[in-house]
């Protein structure tokens, strides 16, 4: 597939929505995955174990495929593998370190809310940086209607406790900058090497440093039957064929034309959380919530004639 393939409005539409539907349902699935592998929740350091384990085994999968493509895995300058991995720490492990951590202070909702805040920081740099994605006041109605819509959602009576803490909001907040950020540079670097490598190795780079990190606080995995190996394998399918889809789609296309579709990962998270945990789905929030997303999505993503 060429280049032009992945600028189509059909194909950004269709593979950057079903990346957030990927990893809107990997919210369920790592929640399943706690219980599954007996991690308390407040066990970071565990949790950052179990993330690390995923990370590791998207990046490898991506590297095995790669190889036996024809792809050469160590084909780059150190130069290369020095912004590889300055991008797998920052949107990897240090992303995951303040979500994790931020989660453990604040609630949910107000978590998901916050995590929401990174479309605004990706428009944002990219009006800045790339000359070709500026702001207009049709782009930022659009963002602010999305993040409505995410607030729909998520809605409950904890929601109107305005208080922040910079442990658990601002942590959630700061998560959502760096990974804001370090897409904005994958697809820097991305011009220069082939997409799926880098997202391979960064996924590697970060997995391991966040395995490393939470077994120096103290944290382990274990309880592995074939329900927990099953679920850590689903994890880790998604994980590699959302990055990799995605990175390909901020390669080719506008930031903001691209991460504008996130709004949809809480949307989906909330919906597939309540029917594979049991919770209530037929809401009318919900309905609310995904026809105010989509509204978002095609005031920043609709082009003038």
């Amino acid at each position: 597939m060429n280049a032009r393939f992945f600028t189509k409005p059909w194909v950004v539409f269709s593979l950057a929505t079903l990346c957030c539907l990927l990893w809107g349902s990997a919210y369920p699935a790592i929640k399943n995955g706690y219980a599954l592998f007996n991690i308390e929740a407040t066990d970071i350091p565990s949790k950052m174990v179990f993330a690390g384990y995923r990370f590791i085994f998207a990046g490898l999968l991506l590297l095995v495929m790669s190889a036996i493509g024809g792809k050469r895995i160590f084909n780059f300058t150190p130069r290369q593998f020095g912004q590889i991995s300055l991008l797998g720490l920052t949107q990897t492990s240090i992303q995951y370190v303040f979500f994790y951590v931020g989660l453990a202070y604040t609630t949910g909702v107000k978590g998901s809310i916050m995590n929401a805040t990174g479309t605004f920081f990706s428009v944002l740099l990219a009006h800045f940086i790339y000359h070709n994605d500026q702001l207009n006041v049709r782009r930022v109605a659009g963002c602010l209607i999305g993040f409505a819509g995410v607030m729909v959602v998520n809605f409950k009576p904890e929601l109107m406790d305005f208080s922040f803490t910079l442990l658990g909001e601002g942590f959630v907040v700061i998560a959502a900058f760096a990974l804001a950020a370090a897409s904005i540079y994958g697809k820097r670097i991305s011009q220069h090497m082939d997409s799926v490598l880098m997202t391979g190795w960064q996924l590697l780079i970060g997995g391991v440093a966040l395995v490393l990190a939470g077994y120096a606080f103290g944290g382990t995995l274990h309880g592995f039957t074939w329900q927990s190996s099953a679920l850590l394998a689903y994890l880790v399918v998604l994980s590699s064929a959302a990055f990799s889809l995605w990175s390909l789609l901020l390669k080719y296309n506008r930031v903001g034309l691209v991460t504008v579709f996130n709004f949809l990962v809480p949307v989906f998270g909330a919906v597939l959380s309540a029917i594979f945990l049991d919770e209530s789905v037929m809401e009318w929030k919900n309905a609310v919530a995904l026809v105010l997303v989509c509204g978002g999505i095609w005031l920043v993503t609709r082009e003038k004639a």
